[in-house]
């Protein structure tokens, strides 16, 4: 039996570009810690568009971002290293959830099963929720983990609001009262994106 880490969109536009936050900076560290300590195998998703993004449907509803071969696309610089020391998988995608991801945790499951998936990154309320519940409709008995100290929202109320759907579809939500609370609010008082702010 294996335990899987699935990192959701560690990338450089969603923590200090152009739909970064003082939130998603301040779990980084916290991200960084967990794949370094984590006992299983590590699996990056990586927002992917191409030029024409702005034609699109998502397009349409959030700011050009993570544009492919470009700097906000990229894994941010104090993660990259990791993969010196940890074996991990990167699949990149261009929509919230990743079926690809699914597929590919399918054959990994097949030739060892899966005890348990935890999925932490960015954003809570977007693509770490799509995954998620991807995840857990393609694993109904796998144990389906998310770590909150461990992603960051668009706003901190759908980051917790995002937390607690997943709670009701079986996700078990781990280290949701660690952080201190008075500094990250302090700190994405103001500067916390909303996609509502680009429609």
């Amino acid at each position: 039996m294996q335990d899987i880490l699935v990192v959701v969109d560690m990338q450089n536009d969603f923590i200090d570009g152009e739909l970064g936050s003082p939130d998603a900076q301040w779990i980084v560290s916290f991200v960084e810690d967990k794949i370094v300590n984590f006992e299983g195998r590590v699996f990056f998703t990586r927002d992917t568009h191409d030029e024409n993004y702005a034609d699109t449907l998502e397009g349409k509803w959030y700011p050009e971002h993570c544009i492919r071969d470009t700097y906000g696309q990229e894994v941010h610089s104090e993660l990259l290293f990791l993969d010196d020391a940890v074996e991990i998988f990167a699949v990149d995608k261009n929509t919230f959830g990743s079926l690809e991801l699914c597929e590919l945790l399918k054959r990994v499951d097949a030739d060892d099963p899966i005890r348990s998936i935890t999925v932490v990154g960015l954003c809570t309320d977007i693509c770490v929720i799509a995954n998620a519940l991807l995840l857990r409709t393609y694993f109904p008995n796998v144990e389906m983990i998310v770590d909150a100290q461990c992603c960051a929202g668009s706003t901190p109320e759908k980051h917790y609001e995002a937390l607690h759907v997943m709670e009701s579809c079986c996700i078990k939500v781990i280290n949701d009262e660690q952080r201190d609370e008075t500094e990250r609010k302090k700190n994405s008082t103001d500067s916390v994106w909303k996609y509502d702010d680009f429609r």
